[in-house]
């Protein structure tokens, strides 16, 4: 008897894995499909990755989805350049890295409170990416400022972190709000057939 509940609420389930292991390889494809912008004093990178993880968030739960985004992270700060510039340890003291720890944040944020209502409209889902949205931008933005000031010592001030990691990208990142919204409705009477 202790053993089918250590494998029912101790260890996930082979479906549980697959899914994960699903949305881990979608995030790190993300990577690659991107749009460098060529600012200083670092360049940002718009990718697809933002998308995958609020589907994440919303086909996974917030527990299964955000697990997928620390796989993901974990295996590109061990050196597999599976992040839009590279991989490796060193990338902790890149004031972008900020937005990739975000994108747990975010992922987490997403599917806990898409969770909240047993509605599954584009409209509670675009809320719920939203305020997934907010979340990887404070969590960028706060690193990005820190690490640029604090740690490699290249100073840059707040209208500068507005401007190049908020304004630059963050219309194109409500667009993949609306299309993950929008997919995530199509997608979630699937998912769950495999319940």
């Amino acid at each position: 008897m202790n053993g089918i509940k250590l494998v029912k609420h101790g260890a996930l389930s082979v479906r549980e894995m697959a899914f994960c292991g699903l949305f881990t390889a979608l995030i790190a494809t993300g990577a690659f499909i991107q749009i460098n912008i060529p600012v200083q004093p670092f360049p940002m990178h718009f990718t697809l990755q933002f998308f995958f993880v609020l589907l994440a968030g919303f086909l996974l739960g917030p527990r299964l989805g955000t697990l997928s985004v620390c796989i993901y992270l974990a295996v590109g700060l061990v050196g597999v350049p599976i992040f839009a510039a590279g991989g490796g340890p060193a990338y902790l003291v890149r004031p972008t890295f900020g937005f990739l720890l975000g994108f747990a944040f975010a992922c987490y944020v997403t599917g806990s409170i898409a969770r909240l209502s047993q509605r599954t409209t584009v409209r509670w889902y675009l809320f719920s990416a939203f305020w997934g949205m907010i979340v990887m931008y404070l969590s960028g933005m706060f690193y990005f400022y820190f690490i640029s000031n604090f740690v490699i010592h290249m100073p840059v001030t707040w209208k500068l972190v507005f401007i190049n990691c908020f304004l630059l990208t963050v219309g194109g990142d409500f667009i993949l709000c609306v299309m993950a919204a929008v997919l995530a409705r199509r997608l979630k009477p699937i998912v769950r057939m495999f319940d």
